[in-house]
């Protein structure tokens, strides 16, 4: 069973996979370190972005993210391009993911961008992390050293909570951990059962 996780930016998805991580029959696949270890590993991803963006999309320390991210975050159109370069690799690195792991009782699938790069068609079920905008924007900009303004420039190109939450089967509201971590065990027994 593959179990989508996702979240906007700052929602602490990531934080709840690593619980989920505690049960021994959980596998979890993130796309996101996926796709940043592809983007500089594939030489299909290398060759079709410096075809797409320029050479400077990478250095000699490999990709240039500082250079791509300030592109695609001001752009939905380049956005959608450097999607359609990666995510077709990511989602091949996923099905060998799978496969590896199909003894477990299911794979949590995080991925900040399930519903809107149509992922959340390959999921059996999908549960959300939500925070108020708010917080997740102190959030981010304490995590990443960036202003509101970059924040909020990666917010528009994601869907809201409302329209996710909407399509999900679970919603878990990332404000205390102690309740995050009792959603979490329910979530899992519901899954496991």
């Amino acid at each position: 069973m593959l179990v989508g996780i996702t979240g906007g930016i700052g929602s602490g998805k990531t934080t709840v996979s690593k619980m989920f991580s505690e049960f021994e029959n959980v596998q979890i696949y993130h796309a996101d370190e996926e796709a940043k270890r592809l983007m500089n590993t594939s030489e299909i991803i290398k060759r079709k972005i410096i075809k797409e963006f320029s050479q400077e999309a990478y250095s000699e320390e490999g990709l240039n993210r500082s250079f791509l991210a300030k592109i695609v975050f001001e752009s939905k159109e380049r956005l959608k391009v450097l999607n359609s370069i990666v995510h077709p690799e990511v989602h091949k690195h996923l099905q060998g993911f799978i496969a590896k792991h199909n003894k477990k009782d299911y794979i949590l699938y995080e991925n900040a961008i399930l519903f809107e790069n149509g992922s959340h068609k390959l999921c059996d079920k999908i549960i959300t992390v939500s925070v108020p905008q708010d917080i997740r924007i102190k959030r981010v900009m304490k995590r990443d050293g960036v202003d509101k303004e970059t924040v909020l420039n990666r917010v528009k190109n994601q869907w809201s909570d409302t329209k996710k939450t909407i399509q999900s089967h679970y919603l878990i509201i990332n404000l205390d951990l102690t309740n995050v971590w009792f959603d979490v065990k329910r979530i899992h027994n519901k899954l496991t059962y």
